[in-house]
């Protein structure tokens, strides 16, 4: 597995970015998150030592995790990146989206119906922004589609735009005053995705967790191992072994 942050700095688009892990870091470190600029890394993927490519080939490599790969700022710098994804057709990208309407003005000319090593995950908070975002990217042309159901809100059913997706997860919201997250909103995602045959991961608790009718909160540590204890995580191809 492997990093690429071309730029950093993010704008808040909707309610799930209310305590964004890149806003609450960058607060902590008093850095301006609006100020969205290119890292020193913007071109990692093709750089080389003599050696050939420091980034080793075979691996997934997550892009734009301290940004959003379709942010309007950083439209100026995105064909360099695709041109470097194109070139690497030996790694694996993938990046979540809250914009995705933006995707076919940030494509590049032979995008067609979608590059063969990138992976698009959109994220996803409560129903309305679920049917907003799921209506559309159902109908675009990628390759692979991934669902994030991350920082999840509210119950919501996403049933009606799992055609042509891969993967999809959940979790809750880290912070001290994040919003509840319910077990069973969870159990309801897993029952939808499992009906369908899709890979389905719980991949965080959130702060406060109900579970049973009792509310827990957890420390940063605990959303991932309790997590991991509720053994929910689903994959078709293992039910066949």
């Amino acid at each position: 597995m492997g990093m690429w942050n071309p730029w950093r700095g993010c704008r808040r688009v909707s309610e799930g970015c209310k305590y964004c892990f890149i806003h609450e870091g960058d607060k902590k470190r008093a850095v301006d998150t609006s100020k969205i600029e290119r890292s020193a890394q913007f071109d990692a993927p093709v750089k080389k030592t003599k050696n050939g490519y420091k980034m080793k080939g075979g691996q997934t490599v997550f892009v734009c995790f301290s940004s959003d790969f379709l942010i309007e700022e950083a439209d100026p710098w995105r064909a360099e990146c695709w041109q470097m994804i194109k070139e690497r057709s030996d790694l694996h990208f993938m990046f979540l989206t809250k914009r995705i309407e933006r995707l076919m003005d940030c494509v590049p000319e032979d995008w067609g119906d979608g590059y063969d090593n990138v992976t698009i995950g959109v994220s996803v908070e409560n129903q309305a922004r679920a049917e907003q975002r799921l209506s559309l990217f159902q109908e675009l042309p990628i390759k692979h589609k991934n669902i994030a159901c991350q920082p999840l809100i509210e119950e919501i059913s996403i049933a009606d735009y799992l055609t042509g997706i891969e993967l999809v997860i959940a979790g809750g919201e880290y912070h001290k005053n994040a919003r509840p997250l319910n077990y069973d909103w969870i159990l309801k995602l897993r029952e939808e995705t499992v009906e369908r045959a899709i890979p389905f991961e719980f991949r965080q608790c959130g702060t406060h967790f109900i579970k049973d009718g009792q509310t827990y909160q957890l420390n940063y540590r605990q959303l991932f191992a309790q997590a991991k204890k509720a053994g929910i995580n689903w994959y078709p191809e293992k039910e066949n072994i």
